[in-house]
C-alpha cells in the first residue's frame, strides 16, 4: 500500500509554511502593491439582477477527494489516513480504474496551504464572485428556480483521471441542469484555472464525444459551444508543462520562501497512476529536449519504448512496481499490466493533445479569454545527461552548471537561457497562448479573443486583484435579457 503523509513530514511542513507566511507578510508590509478598489469599483453589481449564470472549473488537485466509505477527507487533509493513498488502479481499461475516493467540492479554506503554488486554494475567487459580483452557489442537482441567472455553479471532479472523461462528464451535467432549469437555450460563463481551461475547450469542441482512435478521424464539430458564451482561462497550459513530465519523474512538489517541500502521496508512482498527469506534459510539438552539450535532442516523449529505453517515472524502481499492481500473480502478469497501461495512458495523451490543437474555428458567438503572468522562471525544456559511475541516462534541469563527458564546461546562464522560458511558474506564456514550437500559426487552431498578462504565481491567477477587476467587468458589462440568454 502506498503511504500518506507521515505526522512528522506534517510537521516539518507546518513549520516550514509558517516560516513562508510571516517572511511574505513581512516583504508585503514594506512593499504594498496597489490594487484596484474592487469594493467600490462594484459597490452596486449585487443590486443588479439578471447575470448570466457562472461555471468554475478548478485546475489539478482543486477539488477535495472523500472516501465514500469511511467519509474520511482523502485530499487535503491535514491527517489524511494512512489506508488512503491518491493512486488509481493500474489497467489498459483507464474508465474501471476505480477506487473509493469521490470529488465533493472545490478546496477552499485550506488556508494552511495558503502560498502553495499548485494546491488551488479558491476561496478569494469565490468571495470576489459573490461580494463584488453579487452571485450566489447554486446546486447542480437541485438548483434554484431562478439559478439561470446571478447564479454559479462549481464543477467537482476527479483530477486523476482521463481529462476527456470530466469533459464529457461536464457536458452531461450542463444538460441536466438546463433540464431542471426549463432553460434549454441557456449558455454559461466559465472560469477555468490550470487544467480545467483543457477540460472546458474539450467540451465545447466535441461535447460528449469520446477521443478516436486515429488522426484523421479527429473532427471538432463544436458540439458542445451552444453550452458557453465566454469562456475564461487562467494559466491553462494549452501546449502542456514541462514541470508535469518532471513530477512523473521525480514526484510533487512546490517550492516556497524556504524551499522545495515534496509530497509522499503523490509521489512518481502515485502520479504515475493519473492520466490526467500524462496529458499535461507537453504537447508532441512543444516537447523540448537535448543532449549533454545543449544540442536538440529528437525524443518521442508519447512512445512507450522511449520510457522504458531511460527508465522513466517507475519503469526503474522494480519496489514501486511491485507495489503498483500488487493483485498480479506473478512478475509477469504485473508488468504485462503496467505495460499496456502506459501504452494507453500515453496514447490518451497524444491524441487529447492532437484533438485540442485540431485545425479548426470556433463559433463567433464563443468568446476566449486567456489571462496569464509572463514574470517568472518557468521549466519549458530538460537535458539528458549520463550518469558518470553507471552511464545510465537521467533528465537534468536545474540551473547548477557541470561538464560534459569530454570535459566542455556548460555554464549556469546557458542552461538557464536554454532551459527556461516567462511564465507564471508552471505554464510558460507559450503553452498558454498555444504556440507551436516549430511556428505554426495558431489561426484555425486556439487563438483566443482576449489576453491579459499580469505578474503573479500559477496558484494565485485567480485570486490576482487586478485579473478579477478584469473578468468581474467583462461578466457584468452583460445582462441575459440583452443577449437573449
Amino acid at each position: 500500500m502506498i503511504k500518506s503523509l507521515s505526522s512528522q513530514t506534517l510537521r516539518i511542513i507546518y513549520f516550514l509554511l509558517v516560516i513562508s507566511l510571516l517572511s511574505l507578510q513581512t516583504s508585503c508590509l514594506l512593499f504594498p502593491k496597489k490594487v484596484p478598489p474592487l469594493d467600490v469599483i462594484f459597490a452596486k453589481s449585487d443590486k443588479t439582477p439578471g447575470k448570466r449564470p457562472i461555471i468554475i472549473i478548478p485546475g489539478i488537485l482543486g477539488t477535495e477527494l472523500i472516501n465514500k466509505q469511511t467519509e474520511e477527507k482523502a485530499w487535503f487533509n491535514r491527517s489524511v489516513a494512512e489506508t488512503d493513498s491518491l493512486a488509481l488502479p493500474i489497467s489498459p481499461k483507464l474508465e474501471e480504474n476505480t477506487d473509493s475516493l469521490i470529488p465533493t467540492r472545490i478546496v477552499e479554506r485550506a488556508k494552511v496551504f495558503r502560498f502553495f503554488p499548485e494546491i488551488e486554494i479558491y476561496d478569494a475567487l469565490i468571495k470576489a464572485i459573490e461580494t463584488y459580483g453579487g452571485y450566489r452557489e447554486g446546486d447542480w442537482d437541485n438548483p434554484p428556480k431562478d439559478g439561470f441567472q446571478d447564479t454559479y455553479y462549481i464543477f467537482a471532479y476527479d483530477w486523476r483521471r482521463d481529462n476527456v472523461e470530466n469533459a464529457r462528464l461536464l457536458i452531461r451535467k450542463i444538460e441536466k441542469l438546463k433540464e431542471k432549469l426549463g432553460k434549454a437555450d441557456l449558455k454559461f460563463n466559465v472560469l477555468a484555472h490550470s487544467m480545467g481551461g483543457l477540460i472546458v475547450r474539450y467540451a465545447a469542441m466535441y461535447g460528449d464525444k469520446d477521443l478516436p482512435q486515429r488522426i484523421e478521424d479527429i473532427n471538432p464539430n463544436w458540439a458542445g459551444a451552444k453550452h458557453f458564451n465566454k469562456i475564461f482561462m487562467f494559466g491553462t497550459p494549452n501546449k502542456g508543462s514541462m514541470s508535469a513530465f518532471v513530477g512523473l519523474l521525480e514526484g510533487y512538489s512546490v517550492k516556497t520562501l524556504t524551499g522545495k517541500i515534496e509530497f509522499p502521496n503523490l509521489s512518481p508512482e502515485v502520479l504515475f497512476t493519473f492520466p490526467a498527469v500524462f496529458q499535461l506534459m507537453p504537447a508532441p510539438d512543444n516537447a523540448k529536449f537535448y543532449d549533454e552539450d545543449l544540442q536538440p535532442l529528437k525524443i518521442d516523449l508519447y512512445n512507450p519504448a522511449t520510457w522504458k529505453e531511460y527508465g522513466w517515472s517507475v519503469l526503474s524502481n522494480h519496489k514501486a512496481l511491485k507495489r503498483l499492481n500488487e493483485n498480479s500473480e506473478n512478475t509477469e502478469d504485473q508488468m504485462k499490466e503496467i505495460n499496456d497501461y502506459l501504452e494507453v495512458v500515453l496514447r490518451r495523451a497524444f491524441m487529447f493533445h492532437k484533438a485540442l490543437d485540431a485545425e479548426t474555428s470556433p463559433p463567433p458567438n464563443l468568446l476566449f479569454f486567456v489571462f496569464g503572468s509572463d514574470c517568472s522562471k518557468t521549466l519549458d525544456g530538460v537535458i539528458i545527461r549520463k550518469n558518470k559511475k553507471n552511464g545510465k541516462p537521467f533528465v537534468f534541469y536545474r540551473t547548477k552548471g557541470y561538464k560534459t563527458s569530454d570535459g566542455k564546461k556548460i555554464k549556469s546562464e546557458e542552461i538557464k537561457k536554454l532551459l527556461f522560458l516567462p511564465g507564471d511558474g508552471r505554464v510558460t506564456r507559450q503553452s498558454l497562448l498555444a504556440q507551436n514550437l516549430f511556428g505554426n500559426p495558431p489561426a484555425r487552431r486556439f487563438a483566443p479573443n482576449f489576453i491579459n498578462f499580469f505578474c503573479e504565481e500559477h496558484g494565485d491567477l485567480v485570486n490576482n486583484k487586478i485579473a478579477q477587476n478584469n473578468f468581474l467587468t467583462a461578466l457584468l458589462f452583460e445582462r441575459l435579457e440583452e443577449s437573449g440568454f
